[in-house]
C-alpha cells in the first residue's frame, strides 16, 4: 500500500510523544521510469520536508538482499527525520505537498513507512 489513509494518520498520531522521529522508507519502484518519477516527487518535496523541518538522514540504492524471504527486497531504502510525529502529518497536509504526492504515487509500486525511536 502507498496512499495514507485518515486511520492510518489517527493512528500514528496517537502514538506522538512530541519527540523526533525517524521515519525508514522502504520503496519498491514501477518498471516504468518509477525511479525517475521518484527523483521528481524528491525534487518537489524536499522544500516542503525542510520547511516542515524535516530531513534526509540517508538514501540508497538496494542491492540484492543478503538474508530476506522473498519479495522482502527494496529498490530502495531511505531514512527521513522529522522532529515530531505531527511536523509529519502537518508536511502532507500542506497544499504544496499535494502536487508532489501524485508524483510520488505514479512512481512505487510498493512502500512501508516504519517510524521508529532510538532504542533505550
Amino acid at each position: 500500500m502507498i496512499t495514507i489513509t485518515p486511520s492510518d494518520l489517527e493512528r500514528f498520531l496517537h502514538e506522538d510523544d512530541g519527540k523526533p522521529v525517524v521515519m525508514l522508507n522502504l520503496l519498491r519502484f514501477r518498471p516504468d521510469g518509477g525511479r525517475e518519477r521518484y527523483f521528481e516527487y524528491i525534487a518537489l518535496a524536499r522544500p516542503v520536508l525542510a520547511r516542515h523541518g524535516g530531513e534526509i538522514l540517508y538514501a540508497g540504492d538496494g542491492k540484492t538482499a543478503l538474508c530476506a524471504e522473498s519479495g522482502q527486497a527494496w529498490d530502495c531504502v531511505a531514512l527521513v527525520r522529522y522532529p515530531s510525529r505531527r511536523a509529519f502529518t502537518d508536511m502532507i497536509a500542506d497544499p504544496e505537498y499535494h502536487r508532489a504526492d501524485p508524483v510520488r504515487l505514479a512512481a512505487l509500486s510498493e512502500a512501508v513507512l516504519q517510524p521508529t525511536h532510538p532504542l533505550g
